[in-house]
């Protein structure tokens, strides 16, 4: 089984059997419940929808089915057609939409793709709202618009203008500056639609970009996940091509991880690090990550006065403590920005902009800036037990097992020690307890992992 519903969309392979993987049949049916629960949330039928979609080879089928269910039920289709999650995100509130589609698997290989659910804010829908469109799904109480009823449809090819140009006129982006350092960049795009809008930005801010895999055709060079296995080709030609530094997205452009000018990696969980510690430096708020990112966050607050809290994993947890604390920025570790002077939503194009403002006033290599922060390592592990073992309970044991310490259940354990932590979240499809550490070396976070293992098994 390869079809995956959750609070915030479907997604699953393409192909197979209904329910089983993302066919057509399935398409239909969560296009109808989630623009059906549409019209039940603002009262009308007569509602508009933005829906964008990133490279991979089924978008254009996904598409054209969702489009047309929608204009089914009377609703009017706003068609952004080849874009990212940021600037369907954006687009959503521009056009005074009442909601919004975006078709992607993200970093999933090409036989995923995805329908991401945004409400009118253009913000991913809640855990709770999520749940009534899954009830509609199943329940399948859809009525569709008689024939003069019908929703209109139209698109648009000024979606990534619009997006770019609001990040330029953000405060805290200096083009100038960017456009006096005259930055080479090498940019790999993964053949998905980063190749369109980032080269775009780049150019508005004076850089020249090298393309590596840039071609929106969907068929992905490497892995999609921009982790440090799967970019050896982009790490070379940075070196080749002698340039100031490296740009990876994934597919639906927003995760954004960086190279440095020798070819190595940046960080992932660097990046958010790197555009905090710029914004903190001007002014003083709040930082906000998922319980799994590098402590190295709240590192750099405390060094600016600032404040650092975490929350449950997944963006919607983020969002909703950022919006709580009033947070300067936040986001994920997996190289997610969210900057909520443009948007609540992770955005690679601001984090490149804001990235770029920091470097170029820093007057450093990249290299040079990373040297500047504390040096962690990260660990993930899984232990996997028998279904009839009480995985709950488990965790409470690992709690009352470390009383002196600072201990979060927000989102299953996290253990925080002096200079390392533990995070252990439970699968929520499988008897699994995954194992999060981070440590000063790579050793200290493999060793702590197997020594929380250990204790586990100590307890079942």
């Amino acid at each position: 089984m390869s079809l995956i519903k959750s609070i915030s969309g479907i997604r699953g392979t393409i192909g197979g059997k209904v329910n089983d993987n993302l066919t057509p049949l399935d398409v239909v049916k969560f296009a109808s419940a989630f623009g059906t629960w549409l019209q039940h949330r603002h009262h009308k039928k007569d509602i508009t929808l933005i829906i964008g979609r990133d490279a991979r080879i089924s978008g254009q089928m996904v598409s054209s089915l969702v489009t047309a269910t929608l204009q089914g039920l009377g609703i009017h289709v706003i068609d952004l057609g080849l874009s990212t999650t940021p600037t369907v995100e954006i687009m959503v509130p521009e056009l005074k939409a009442e909601g919004g589609i975006i078709l992607t698997a993200s970093h999933n290989p090409k036989q995923w793709n995805a329908l991401k659910l945004l409400n009118e804010k253009g913000e991913f829908i809640s855990g709770e709202n999520g749940a009534e469109v899954l009830a509609l799904a199943e329940s399948e109480d859809f009525n569709y618009a008689e024939v003069d009823d019908l929703g209109t449809y139209e698109t648009r090819d000024d979606a990534f203008d619009i997006h770019i140009q609001q990040i330029l006129e953000l405060p805290m982006v200096d083009a100038e500056a960017i456009k006096a350092r005259k930055f080479r960049i090498v940019l790999d795009a993964v053949n998905s639609t980063g190749g369109i809008a980032i080269p775009m930005l780049l150019d508005r801010l004076g850089c020249e970009t090298v393309k590596l895999y840039c071609e929106p055709t969907g068929h992905f060079p490497h892995n999609p996940e921009p982790l440090k296995e799967h970019l050896g080709d982009i790490c070379e030609l940075v070196k080749k091509e002698n340039a100031d530094l490296g740009v990876v997205v994934d597919p639906d452009v927003d995760r954004l991880a960086l190279i440095d000018e020798k070819g190595e990696m940046f960080g992932e969980e660097y990046t958010l690090v790197a555009v905090a510690d710029y914004l903190l430096n001007h002014k003083n708020g709040v930082a906000v990550s998922n319980l799994s990112s590098s402590r190295a966050l709240r590192d750099v607050a405390q060094k600016h006065d600032s404040s650092y809290f975490a929350s449950a994993v997944g963006e919607v947890n983020v969002v909703n403590l950022m919006k709580e604390k009033n947070a300067v920025i936040g986001g994920e570790g997996n190289g997610g920005i969210i900057y909520p002077d443009l948007h609540y939503g992770r955005d690679s194009l601001v984090g490149i902009a804001l990235f770029l403002t920091y470097l170029a006033k820093q007057d450093k290599t990249v290299s040079g800036l990373r040297a500047g922060y504390p040096a962690y390592f990260m660990g993930k592990k899984k232990i996997e037990l028998t279904p009839e073992i009480d995985v709950d309970g488990l965790l409470t044991k690992m709690e009352k097992a470390y009383p002196t310490e600072e201990v979060s259940t927000v989102d299953g354990v996290k253990i925080d020690f002096e200079n390392n932590w533990v995070h252990l979240r439970k699968s929520n499809t499988e008897p699994i307890i995954r194992i999060y550490t981070e440590a000063r070396s790579q050793e200290e976070a493999d060793r702590l992992a197997d020594e929380m293992i250990a204790k586990i098994n100590s307890l079942i």
